[in-house]
């Protein structure tokens, strides 16, 4: 029986589940929802509410404070600065756990933590598209003067350019290629 035993023990060592609830409260804050098993998310939830209420102090202290229990002074100042400036007519509340179900490998409740103020959640990053290079056959080649360029435009294409392997480009298979045909010297 679990009587007069307050915390959840998440089956670690006292210094891993505090190392754990930190990481998770640290991923809230830059993240503002988080998924993860029911069990943590109710402790983390807990540890999270107590943040906010030390960061709604303000001043040095309650900052050192932030900074000791969370190893991270961004992620203190992230909480003084954002997050507790929307909950300070709020005296609890500041984060919600929403079921999601069962995860198939273990059977484990996963869960879902969020703030309850509304946040702008952060922008995916774009991928940045790759610039074509130039081969070295495309910058040998010489640029073909105006004359040239009206011809082709004017002249209708009788036949599909076929592809060479010689000209075929890059990559591990078109070495391989250059290679076995002895082009590589």
């Amino acid at each position: 029986m679990r009587h007069r035993r307050r915390r959840r023990t998440l089956g670690v060592v006292t210094a891993h589940r505090t190392a754990k609830l930190r990481n998770l409260v640290r991923a809230l804050v830059l993240k503002k929802r988080i998924e993860t098993t029911y069990a943590k998310a109710k402790e983390a939830s807990s540890f999270a509410e107590k943040m906010v209420t030390i960061a709604k102090r303000e001043g040095l202290h309650a900052r050192r404070l932030l900074i000791s229990k969370l190893a991270d002074a961004d992620i203190a100042r992230l909480l003084v600065t954002q997050i507790a400036p929307l909950f300070k007519d709020r005296k609890g509340g500041y984060t919600r756990v929403l079921r999601l179900g069962i995860r198939p490998g273990d059977g484990a409740q996963k869960a879902l933590l969020e703030w309850t103020a509304v946040f702008e959640l952060p922008k995916k990053k774009a991928k940045k598209k790759k610039e074509k290079v130039p081969s070295e056959k495309e910058k040998t080649a010489e640029k073909p003067s105006p004359k040239e360029v009206e011809e082709k435009k004017e002249a209708p294409a009788a036949k599909p350019v076929e592809k060479k392997d010689a000209e075929k480009k890059g990559g591990f298979l078109g070495k391989l290629r250059k290679f076995l045909k002895g082009d590589e010297q």
